[in-house]
């Protein structure tokens, strides 16, 4: 007999990722995948890396590298990241910022800081799937965050509903899954917005380092720090990542936000988990000041190539009705079906009949609306694989429309 335990209710919202669930068919024979947003491991800094764990565990630093740490952060890290920062128009300083085990982690505080059941969320119609993963457990309202969508800048439908709106969520560079990206005057505009309702933005840039076309945009922090001059006087709150540039596996991301923001940050650090690997933080430390600049370029060439490989491809193999969005960087293109296909429905398909895996779109709208969308990732495939993994796609879909 099963013992039926009592649950909080906020486990009701909480759904297994469609795309950790994908990941299992990477190792079917022949399959080939557009599905997680990974990056090519063959482009890790691996030998960098061994000669920073080797010199974190030498005798001089292994004890340090070893022993419980201040949940803040790893300071010679958190100084590299406001030299960073200050690079990107956000002068700040280490007190500003707070470690955390991935961006992922820090949504996940971030939901917690401000969301009480019934409260209001904008979210971007589609937006990041993992965010809403870490939103849900605090019971929100999700609203639309409609920036820039064949609308003037300054139109922004973010209606407050019945809840209080505590924050407006986007990645506003090269959006996951989307790809897009929030121009100036949307950000503008959306600041303006956010100073009406009085709420936080938190800004999601966990892909602002991977452009490969078109001119930088300043992060939205920065842009309201022209404004005010002063980070404790502003909303919006910055995540940052190595993810997708030096390891993923490493798990290390930050914050950056006012004092206020990371003092109460602080408080959940030290309730969840203490603090962030103290080894990792050392080894992302010396191989970011060793050459991370460097480092990235190669993976903007890279990818580059990549996106474009898919964008040819799609250009060549996709029947007549179907829509995609064309990057400025990141990793991921959009398509919109017509709307009498379903994503879920041709995945199902594709495996079976092309072996080819993607994640269809329903899973990034907080309504679960947009099912007949999908994304595709471009990040972890060779080139002559994205042409071949187009052509399966371009097959599937044309028998889908009976063509």
């Amino acid at each position: 007999m099963t013992t039926q335990m009592k649950f909080a209710a906020r486990m009701d919202r909480m759904k297994a990722s469609e795309i950790r669930e994908l990941l299992k068919l990477l190792e079917q024979p022949g399959m080939l995948s557009f599905a997680g947003g990974i990056p090519d491991p063959a482009l890790f800094p691996a030998d960098r890396f061994a000669e920073a764990y080797a010199d974190a565990l030498s005798p001089a630093r292994q004890a340090q590298a070893l022993q419980y740490s201040v949940s803040e952060g790893y300071l010679p890290l958190r100084d590299w990241i406001a030299g960073r920062m200050a690079g990107l128009g956000i002068p700040c300083g280490p007190e500003n910022i707070l470690i955390t085990s991935g961006s992922q982690q820090a949504l996940d505080y971030l939901g917690k800081l401000f969301l009480s059941p019934g409260d209001t969320a904008l979210v971007q119609w589609p937006t990041y799937l993992g965010a809403l993963a870490a939103f849900n457990a605090y019971e929100p309202r999700y609203e639309r965050l409609e920036i820039n969508d064949n609308r003037p800048a300054a139109e922004i439908t973010a209606a407050a509903g019945d809840g209080a709106v505590k924050f407006a969520y986007l990645s506003p560079d090269f959006a996951n899954p989307t790809g897009r990206t929030v121009d100036r005057a949307g950000r503008a505009a959306l600041l303006a917005r956010a100073e009406e309702l009085d709420c936080a933005i938190i800004e999601d840039a966990a892909y602002q380092g991977l452009r490969y076309e078109g001119e930088e945009v300043p992060p939205i922090l920065a842009l309201e720090l022209t404004q005010k001059g002063d980070l404790d006087a502003c909303r919006t709150i910055y995540c940052g990542s190595f993810s997708k540039t030096l390891s993923p596996g490493l798990r290390v991301g930050w914050v950056v936000a006012g004092a206020e923001v990371i003092s109460r940050l602080v408080l959940m650090k030290q309730a969840a988990d203490l603090h962030s690997s103290t080894i990792n933080q050392m080894a992302i430390h010396q191989v970011a000041k060793a050459g991370f600049d460097a480092h990235v370029s190669g993976l903007r060439a890279v990818y580059g190539r990549r996106r474009d490989a898919m964008l040819r491809a799609l250009a060549a193999e996709m029947p007549e009705g179907v829509e995609w969005t064309r990057p400025e960087g990141g990793m991921f293109v959009w398509l919109t079906l017509p709307e009498r296909v379903s994503g879920a429905f041709l995945l199902e398909q594709s495996i079976a009949k092309e072996k080819l895996a993607f994640v269809p779109g329903q899973a990034f709208f907080a309504d679960g609306t947009g099912g007949n969308s999908l994304r595709l990732s471009f990040s972890n495939s060779s080139e002559a694989q994205i042409a071949e993994g187009i052509a399966r796609l371009g097959r599937v879909l044309r028998q889908a429309l009976g063509e």
